[in-house]
């Protein structure tokens, strides 16, 4: 018996092993590695069934060759294939583990022939051998995922519109990557300005439902009429209920962006009809599986009593986790309590630091509140300039308040050149968008002839509506 042989021969499938990264033909490198290394050796009397008998016959066999015993049953090199015996011989290295194993047991230990250092490699072989005999099929999936998002990314930034739509599906499902709702609309816009008709459709199907961005049913309308799948414009519904039903089944299989999604499906009746403590129910499953956005819409849930009694404190704790996680709603909400001591004390540097996290990542409402801080000098100092740019970027992020807020700043000149015209026009649109007091200031502008002819009749019809729509003032005004 060639001791010296045996131990090289286990040091260097060592090395082989651990420098595999094709797992598709891991088998197949290995087994003509191991062929030529016995063919090839000095000794020409050596063939795959007699190192085997070496191995197996050797005294410390069961510590330091078990898993290389594994690997030729499972291949049969050697002798008849037996995968069975080869996985108990994978546990049976593993099993030899003691407390003394270093735990950087994965990383290249310098060439030592001591016991202990050829029981580490057995231990070590046995552990990647088992976890691809079990897991093979899910590591190649794996990396194809993570291949394929690699394609699709740098395809994407080259301006290949299908890469950017596929990309975007990607974001929004959180296929092989973190679901990220405004990113996928920002590349569905993009592919679509540039004619893709199947992005063009995606991107309607995010205005309809506010994916990624504010709610705006005229532009969905438009985006599917570009999109030349106008049936969609008549079976939406089907469409909500086909994709409720594709998210449900992977939420049960506890795929946790899935579970999030269904929460929200219930919470606003798309696709099934709102059902609040569903809702909960479904965000509190996300949850348990680390979903940071389901952390956030049990915060919310909390704050409004959906689906659950309301509490403050217990939405300011979900909004603080969820927070932690990076998400930028979060963080806007949190400014909020802060801002006006809701489950928590009251303070206001702390919200001017929540609003600016969120407004830094794009978040309408963020923004938004941000220039209401530097506006009134909240938590920091007053600064009608830096106001009057966070409303402007607010507003074209969609944000009704913000529409109106800028038109006060043109209004009254705060920020900037005072200019009624402009001050109308932000009010209508604010109005227009639903903002009880854009309407409310709409009709100001009608009643008084601000940047606009009076016009007694449409000041009554807007004060009306923002009374309607709950705003004090109109209403006071009207009675």
């Amino acid at each position: 018996m060639d001791e010296n042989f045996l131990k090289n021969f286990l040091k260097d499938f060592y090395l082989k092993i651990i420098e595999t990264n094709d797992f598709n033909i891991y088998e197949i490198i290995l087994r003509k590695w191991i062929i030529y290394e016995i063919v090839s050796s000095e000794n020409n009397d050596k063939n795959p069934k007699k190192i085997l008998e070496e191995m197996q016959y050797h005294k410390e066999s069961k510590f330091w060759f078990s898993s290389l015993i594994g690997f030729f049953s499972q291949l049969g090199i050697g002798c008849l294939q037996d995968k069975e015996k080869a996985m108990e011989l994978y546990l049976l290295a593993i099993n030899n583990e003691i407390e003394q194993v270093s735990n950087k047991s994965h990383l290249i230990e310098e060439i030592s022939d001591s016991f202990n250092s050829l029981r580490n490699k057995n231990i070590i072989i046995g552990k990647y051998l088992l976890s691809l005999f079990y897991y093979k099929d899910i590591i190649l999936d794996i990396n194809y995922k993570q291949n394929k998002l690699i394609s699709l990314q740098k395809l994407a930034e080259n301006d290949d519109l299908e890469a950017q739509c596929d990309l975007a599906i990607c974001y929004q499902n959180g296929n092989g990557i973190k679901a990220n709702y405004k990113k996928a609309f920002e590349l569905f816009l993009s592919s679509a300005e540039k004619g893709n008709t199947n992005a063009q459709f995606y991107l309607a199907i995010c205005y309809m439902d506010g994916i990624g961005t504010q709610k705006n049913e005229k532009k969905a309308f438009d985006w599917f009429l570009k999109s030349e799948q106008n049936e969609y414009l008549v079976t939406h519904d089907k469409v909500k209920k086909k994709i409720f039903e594709e998210e449900l089944t992977l939420a049960i299989t506890n795929n946790s962006n899935a579970q999030n999604y269904v929460g929200y499906c219930y919470q606003h009746g798309i696709g099934v009809n709102k059902n609040g403590k569903k809702a909960f129910k479904w965000y509190l499953k996300s949850v348990e599986n680390e979903s940071a956005e389901g952390m956030c819409n049990i915060g919310f849930c909390y704050e409004n009593g959906i689906g659950t009694d309301k509490s403050e404190s217990k939405a300011f704790e979900w909004y603080c986790k969820s927070a932690e996680y990076g998400i930028a709603m979060a963080q806007n909400n949190l400014g909020d309590f802060y801002q006006y001591g809701k489950g928590t004390d009251k303070n206001e540097t702390k919200a001017f630091e929540y609003y600016m996290k969120s407004a830094v990542a794009g978040v309408a409402n963020g923004q938004c509140s941000l220039g209401y801080c530097y506006a009134n000098g909240i938590g920091t100092d007053e600064n009608k300039i830096k106001a009057f740019e966070w409303y402007v970027k607010s507003a074209e992020n969609g944000n009704a308040m913000a529409k109106n807020n800028l038109g006060y700043c043109y209004h009254y000149g705060k920020g900037t050149d005072q200019n009624e015209i402009k001050a109308f026009e932000c009010y209508m649109k604010s109005a227009i968008a639903g903002c009880a007091l854009g309407q409310y200031s709409l009709g100001f502008c009608y009643e008084n002839g601000i940047g606009t002819v009076k016009d007694a009749t449409k000041a009554c019809e807007w004060y009306l509506k923002s009374a309607e729509n709950g705003y004090v003032l109109a209403q006071k005004k009207l009675s």
